[in-house]
Formats: structure tokens, C-alpha cells, sequence
């Protein structure tokens, strides 16, 4: 983990390695989002489509969890 500080109009220098992993040039545009207390600056993506597959684990399916948990309402 890395620290950095805040200048005095509230601009943070995110770090070389970071920028040059996540192809982050000057006129790059990030999002911020803040959840429970976390920051996340979050890069720019070609497809976040593509990005986001794999992301979740494939167990346990919550689509067959759902379905089993429907036949047995059904059968009441």
C-alpha cells in the first residue's frame, strides 16, 4: 500500500507504477465512488464488460440456489 498526500486544492499524485499499470495519462478521466468508508478511484476501461467476466467465483451458483429454493415452493 502506498501513501500519498493531499495538495491544497485537494489533488492527490497517484504513483508512476500505478499509472503506467492501469495506462493512466494525463487527460485520463477516473471515477470515484466511496462505499462504507473506502475511497476507490477507478481507472478507464476499453470493455468493462469484458473486464468485469471471471471477477466472480463460479460456486456456489445463485441462480441454481434460487431455482431449487422455487420448486420447493411450488410443491407446498
Amino acid at each position: 500500500m502506498t501513501t500519498v498526500k493531499i495538495l491544497s486544492k485537494g489533488q492527490i499524485v497517484i504513483p508512476a507504477e500505478i499509472r503506467k499499470k492501469h495506462h493512466i495519462e494525463p487527460g485520463s478521466e477516473l471515477q470515484i465512488m466511496e462505499y462504507g468508508g473506502i475511497i476507490y478511484l477507478i481507472p478507464p476501461v476499453e470493455d468493462p464488460i469484458k473486464e468485469a467476466c471471471g471477477l466472480l467465483p463460479p460456486e456456489p451458483s445463485l441462480s441454481k440456489r434460487l431455482l431449487e429454493e422455487r420448486k420447493g415452493e411450488f410443491k407446498q
